[in-house]
């Protein structure tokens, strides 16, 4: 049967917005607005560990991190480090203060706070605030924080935007995470602060604050013994995305054609001289082909 000049038209409107879907609707994305993502982490349900899931998220193209004291955005994920670095909007920096609620680590969650991480707790009542205890003498006090941070309190407290509040040194504590206590939470209200810092670098220069990396910086880790899992590893050397699925939330590799497998993407492949084709690959290749089969119908 010879197609009309107008069913033909029709054919190939169809051809190139149906094929390309078929080729290239993988669910699980590779990047969330101008950050990578890399397994553990995931775009959405049924992407990366189902472990981390409900703690980093991508809603409108960017990548956030949860935890039950708020959302914070995500600067940077080092892969190689297996470290998270974000922000707080209410945290207190060398440019600007304000008042927080504090921060804190959900307590069966797979994350650490990085050892380079310091917290630097601002404006503290030293008369009824619990980091500080009493000396013995009626008008002396302890603080319960790091010896060695009060440089680092000299420093903040030297900032034009802290400055202004004309706040003595003495209302500054510096905590480390290991200091937050099992809870890994700092909750301002109860330590009765009004602020803090965080700091997770000192980039070199560790007397000029503004220059000092604010943020915070977290560990994470792939599984107790920290092994990168080999299912993985295999599915994205395929073009795939680890993700999982089922009620057991067993592994599935989420490959550029939109289906999943239990194993990698190089399902149905061709050899050709030794050459392997990717499921995409091949489908590109159909799509060539129809796109000359048309050619010679027109002609």
């Amino acid at each position: 049967m010879k197609l009309s000049h107008s069913s033909i038209t029709h054919l190939s409107l169809v051809l190139i917005i149906v094929l390309p879907s078929l080729i290239s609707c993988q669910t699980c994305q590779k990047a969330c607005g101008n950050q990578s993502i890399k397994y553990p982490f995931g775009t959405g349900p049924g992407c990366g560990d189902p472990r981390f899931q409900s703690y980093i998220t991508c809603s409108q193209q960017q990548l956030t991190f949860t935890t039950h004291t708020g959302c914070y955005p995500i600067t940077s994920i080092d892969y190689h480090t297996q470290v998270i670095y974000i922000t707080d909007p209410s945290m207190s920096t060398c440019y600007c203060t304000q008042p927080s609620k504090g921060f804190g680590l959900d307590w069966n969650a797979p994350f650490s706070f990085h050892d380079n991480t310091v917290f630097a707790l601002l404006d503290c009542s030293t008369s009824s605030s619990p980091i500080y205890k009493s000396g013995g003498g009626t008008n002396s006090t302890f603080p319960l924080c790091d010896a060695q941070g009060a440089p680092i309190c000299s420093l903040l407290y030297s900032c034009q935007a802290i400055s202004r509040l004309n706040i003595p040194i003495s209302t500054c504590c510096v905590y480390t995470p290991v200091d937050l206590g099992p809870s890994f939470k700092m909750d301002l209200q109860k330590l009765q602060c009004t602020s803090y810092s965080g700091i997770y670098s000192f980039d070199g220069q560790e007397y000029n604050p503004e220059s000092w990396q604010y943020g915070v910086a977290i560990k994470y880790k792939f599984n107790f013994d920290n092994d990168y899992p080999t299912t993985c590893a295999n599915c994205e050397r395929s073009n795939g995305v680890c993700g999982y699925n089922g009620q057991y939330n067993s592994f599935a590799c989420n490959c550029p054609s939109g289906l999943n497998t239990t194993t990698d993407c190089f399902y149905g492949a061709s050899w050709n001289n030794g050459f392997r084709q990717l499921p995409w690959q091949i489908g590109t290749s159909l799509i060539c082909s129809l796109a000359w089969l048309l050619i010679l119908v027109l002609v």
